[in-house]
């Protein structure tokens, strides 16, 4: 195994981790700074109020992205079982 495929096979996983992240982390990032406009602007500081809305929006975004995360990921692992096959028996 070359160090050039394993470069490779590490900067896929890194970007197949960002890739799965990334929407998960934009809504529950989008959704806390609606809800703290709103806190500040009622100042209403209530600790449930802030987590129960970014726990249900990140909840209903990994359900509706699951078969895309689950898509990317079996990818991923064909192109590690295509490397694999690329590797020279000696």
């Amino acid at each position: 195994m070359t160090e050039d495929l394993v470069l490779t096979i590490f900067q896929e996983a890194v970007m197949l981790a960002f890739k799965l992240a990334l929407p998960v982390l934009l809504v529950a990032m989008i959704v806390g700074l609606v809800i703290a406009i709103l806190q500040a602007a009622t100042q209403v500081h209530e600790q449930t109020l802030s987590f129960a809305p970014k726990a249900v929006a990140v909840g209903l975004t990994l359900f509706f992205l699951a078969p895309w995360m689950t898509s990317e990921c079996i990818d991923f692992v064909n192109f590690i079982f295509e490397k694999m096959a690329e590797i020279p028996i000696t």
